[in-house]
C-alpha cells in the first residue's frame, strides 16, 4: 500500500474498531517510530468533511489492511442555497 503524505483513505471498521462512523483522512505521515502491535500502524493526518476540506488534526491506530485508497474525488456534500445578501 501506498503511504505517500496526502493519500487520502476511508476508513472504516475493517481498519479498526473505533471507527463505527466511516471517515475519510488525508495522510501526513505515518509514525514508524513508534512501538506497535504486529499488523497495526499510528498514521497522523487531518479528518475531511463531505467536500474534502480538513476539519479536524488526527492521530489514528489501524490496519493497513482495512484502509481503503480514496482514488476518486470525495462524493460531493450537501448543496446550500446562495445567501441572499440584503444591502441598505
Amino acid at each position: 500500500m501506498d503511504f505517500r503524505a496526502g493519500t487520502v483513505f476511508h476508513v472504516t471498521r475493517a481498519a479498526s474498531p473505533q471507527f463505527v462512523q466511516p471517515v475519510f483522512f488525508r495522510l501526513i505521515r505515518v509514525r514508524k517510530d513508534w512501538i506497535t502491535y504486529d499488523g497495526w500502524i499510528w498514521l497522523d493526518g487531518y479528518q475531511l468533511n463531505a467536500k474534502g476540506d480538513a476539519v479536524v488534526q488526527r492521530l489514528i491506530f489501524v490496519q493497513p489492511a482495512g484502509l481503503i485508497v480514496q482514488t476518486a474525488p470525495l462524493p460531493p456534500g450537501p448543496r446550500r442555497s446562495p445567501r441572499s445578501v440584503t444591502r441598505a
